[in-house]
């Protein structure tokens, strides 16, 4: 089992369907009250890129992708056209975009985070798979154009020199999601005029 530091085609991605998955177990009490308990403390995302096939060239280019990724086996970069940005899908990615720590004098490395707000409530995602060249550092509001590097397989952000005691970290970045194929089937259909179709193709996001 391996990952892949590859994307699933773009132009195929964007017609796929799907989002944010959580799991939530609900008990219905004799007096009709519920219990409600979250097993998972964060979301998986799934999707399916079969919306996104038109023509038959892009068939090819997903069974040769499939192919390629020994089906369910190893796990591969995709574009969520509906979140990959680091602040509002309208704007390019600004260096004080997300906040993703505070400098203590010895600490040198930061990972990327994107945090959710509504209200009072906050939920903080790890990026792992930022974009090459779309990542920029700001510290305490001031952008650095040097002295840091970016993991791209990781999403860790590594200075020459740890930032001093009380200096806020921030980040923007543009970001892909880790997933793999859910499935080890591609069900391929052919009319007439041997244009194909697939059904459905499921993709599962990698939780580690």
């Amino acid at each position: 089992m391996a990952f892949h530091e590859v994307r699933f085609p773009d132009n195929i991605g964007r017609g796929a369907r799907g989002g944010p998955e959580r799991r939530t177990q609900i008990v219905e009490l004799a007096s009709g009250d519920e219990e409600r308990n979250a097993s998972w403390a964060n979301s998986r995302r799934r999707y399916d890129v079969a919306y996104g096939i038109r023509r038959a060239d892009d068939l090819a280019a997903v069974v040769a992708f499939f192919e390629a990724r020994n089906g369910r086996l190893h796990g591969f970069r995709f574009k969520d056209w509906a979140d990959y940005k680091s602040g509002l899908p309208s704007k390019a990615p600004g260096p004080q975009d997300q906040l993703i720590g505070e400098g203590d004098g010895a600490t040198s490395v930061f990972q990327l985070v994107k945090r959710y707000s509504s209200g009072s409530q906050t939920w903080t995602r790890v990026i792992t798979k930022p974009v090459a060249d779309t990542v920029r550092i700001a510290l305490d509001g001031t952008e650095q154009a040097s002295g840091w590097s970016i993991d791209t397989t990781t999403g860790v952000v590594s200075f020459d020199t740890a930032p001093a005691s009380g200096v806020v970290v921030t980040a923007g970045f543009e970001f892909d999601v880790p997933v793999r194929f859910d499935t080890d089937t591609l069900d391929v259909t052919l009319d007439i005029e041997r244009l194909g179709s697939i059904t459905s193709i499921p993709l599962l996001e990698i939780r580690r």
